[in-house]
């Protein structure tokens, strides 16, 4: 999946007429809670008649409303989905047989289990370098090299590797970076000193977590500015990110991939680096030297 049931809405605003129009700025400002309204309520919100509201459905390439509705419960169960429905709904991965997958180039790997995954994790990276703003990137690039912000990095279950990777990379050429701590007590000392110049970079993937969006949302409270990774379902966090970055997820078993957002990390790592420019190689020079020193490499 490459965008959301919002995406779309917003791609066919252009299509709409002026009355269709309000229809759909109800339904994206209520998303996703609004599009299970009634009809009648709807077009009461968007100060419409009703037959508007089901012209805006058909408009939006629907068969009727409840066609639309049903677009947005497979959306969040799609959202929702673990491993295990994921397997469920899927089964093990056919990849084929050797005679079916055809004989491999040079270069390429002979086993078809390992073709299959390598096609499926190209073209995940590629849709995802495709899909990413360039203002969306610069700006997260921008942010992470201020010298004047402190850096704050937060992950999930998973995730939180991604997040550790991140921040590792940017402690290196950057002060003020830090990962969020893991027992309760430091964590809450680390949330309540979020301020205004601070930059917040969240990892979270389905299934979401509630911590992120209220650390978002504490973020934002603050003044700070937030930096969102996550999938094309989106996080609830990202309703408060000034940045989001989003991420394929396909893969060819029950889990999802991250290959494509530790991708999208090391190009920001690369960018940023290069836009600090010769500072950041100094503090590079820095702390190899004070390794040395101590003995840690």
């Amino acid at each position: 999946m490459s965008s959301t049931l919002a995406d779309e809405i917003r791609k066919r605003l252009g299509d709409l007429s002026p009355a269709e129009r309000k229809v759909a700025r109800v339904l994206l400002a209520g998303y996703p809670a609004a599009v299970f309204e009634t009809v009648a309520t709807i077009a009461d919100r968007a100060s419409v008649s009703a037959p508007t509201v089901l012209r805006c459905a058909s408009r939006l390439g629907f068969k009727g409303f409840p066609d639309l509705q049903a677009a947005l419960r497979a959306e969040l169960d799609a959202r929702t989905a673990s491993p295990i429905t994921l397997y469920a709904h899927s089964g093990p991965s056919q990849s084929g047989t050797p005679e079916e997958s055809g004989t491999p180039e040079e270069g390429q790997a002979s086993n078809p289990e390992l073709r299959a995954a390598l096609s499926l994790v190209q073209q995940a990276v590629s849709q995802t370098f495709d899909e990413i703003a360039p203002r969306e990137f610069d700006d997260a690039v921008q942010l992470l090299s201020d010298p004047r912000r402190r850096v704050h990095v937060a992950g999930g279950r998973f995730t939180h590797l991604l997040a550790q990777y991140l921040g590792l990379h940017l402690t290196q050429f950057r002060d003020q970076v830090q990962v969020l701590p893991d027992r309760d007590v430091e964590r809450t000392s680390f949330l309540t000193q979020l301020a205004r110049r601070d930059v917040t970079v969240l990892f979270d993937y389905r299934r979401y977590e509630p911590d992120k969006t209220v650390i978002a949302e504490l973020a934002r409270e603050r003044g700070g500015k937030v930096i969102v990774f996550t999938d094309p379902w989106l996080s609830p966090a990202a309703a408060h990110a000034d940045v989001v970055l989003t991420t394929q997820v396909t893969s060819g078993s029950p889990y999802d991939s991250l290959t494509p957002a530790l991708a999208l990390v090391e190009s920001l790592v690369g960018a940023v680096l290069e836009r600090i420019g010769d500072k950041g190689h100094e503090r590079m020079k820095l702390s190899e030297s004070v390794a040395r020193r101590t003995g840690l490499i």
